[in-house]
């Protein structure tokens, strides 16, 4: 049996490099053959870094620029625009999951922004996290939790998450009742959709069945991880890489569900605390706030990347730039590789 190519590896600190300056929560990167990136921006769109470190933002001009507290638009992000998660589309348009507008928008190469979707069987969709395209062309995206503000969510322990689809029959729920869902991949056969559950502190898969709905449900790893979930990617071996946010650690599953810890970035004493006031029901935007590690500040997700998909990116919600390194085995292609 092969030898999976994660145990007894750790990310060596002095392999990471930088790229990317001046960045606005960088919360979601998408990698292209090219070398090029592009990481969502505050600003109101996304980021282009080309290869070369040449920065180009595409955004609505009306949407530029926000004056606020960081409380108020990082934490508790009510009422600005705050792109999250990202989508490429086969005609080269971004499919953005608006976390502080709370909708869905599609983003041309022109900076046009076209709201898709801000309600649902005419209510509002609530905290619109990430989306995903599959390789039939559906548009799949999270809800974390309808509440406001989204924080509150966490120590009411409140299990509104939720999953819908966008096809030709239009947009829908297919699942719902989860703790905080965050991102959502695929596996490499598309047999089981995996669900990051953050509030909860778990990841969940559920079965991806001929006529698009989602059945089988079951938690994938322990239990409850050590921390708060946020971004998650597949590598070619079935390893799922998975950050923690706050406590800026990122951790794998393996196949059979063994967590390996391959970078460790936090702050111990501030980590130590934001677990006990979890624990506790009592967290405050102000200890979330100041958990965070160096490298990516509160790292929200990872991205494979470069020629052979061993380059590992690492967004964040307060980093202005981007953390890469070389991984040990490429990751799974994702649509726009393919």
């Amino acid at each position: 049996m092969q030898r999976n190519p994660l145990k007894g590896w750790q990310v060596e600190r002095d392999t990471i490099s930088f790229i990317g300056h001046d960045l606005q929560r960088p919360e979601c990167i998408i990698a292209q053959p090219d070398g090029s990136l592009w990481a969502a921006d505050a600003r109101g769109g996304v980021m282009h870094i080309a290869s070369s470190g040449e920065q180009t933002l595409l955004a609505p001009k009306h949407m530029a620029g926000h004056e606020a507290s960081f409380e108020s638009r990082y934490v508790q992000s009510q009422g600005a625009s705050l792109p999250n998660g990202l989508a490429l589309t086969e005609q080269g348009d971004f499919i953005i999951c608006n976390w502080g507008l709370d909708r869905i928008e599609k983003l041309d190469r022109q900076g046009n922004i076209q709201v898709l979707f801000d309600q649902l069987d005419g209510k509002p969709m609530g905290k619109t996290n990430f989306p995903l395209r599959d390789r039939q062309g559906r548009i799949w995206f999270t809800v974390t939790t309808t509440m406001q503000p989204w924080t509150d969510s966490i120590n009411s322990g409140v299990l509104d998450g939720y999953i819908g689809v966008i096809d030709e029959q239009g947009i829908r729920i297919v699942a719902e009742g989860f703790g905080g869902t965050n991102e959502i991949r695929f596996d490499d056969s598309e047999e089981w959709l995996y669900v990051v559950e953050s509030n909860v502190r778990r990841i969940s898969r559920l079965r991806l069945n001929a006529d698009g709905s989602l059945s089988d449900r079951e938690v994938f790893g322990p239990a409850e991880l050590e921390g708060f979930p946020d971004g998650f990617a597949f590598d070619s071996f079935g390893n799922l890489w998975v950050t923690l946010v706050m406590s800026d650690k990122l951790i794998a599953l393996t196949p059979d569900g063994e967590v390996l810890t391959l970078l460790d970035d936090g702050n111990p004493q501030a980590t130590a605390l934001l677990n006990q006031h979890y624990q506790a029901k009592t967290l405050t935007p102000q200890i979330m706030q100041a958990a965070h590690g160096m490298l990516a500040p509160w790292m929200a997700s990872l991205t494979f990347g470069g020629p052979d998909l061993k380059t590992v990116y690492l967004g964040s919600l307060q980093g202005t730039r981007i953390p890469f390194f070389q991984a040990p085995v490429a990751g799974q292609p994702l649509i726009h590789w393919r």
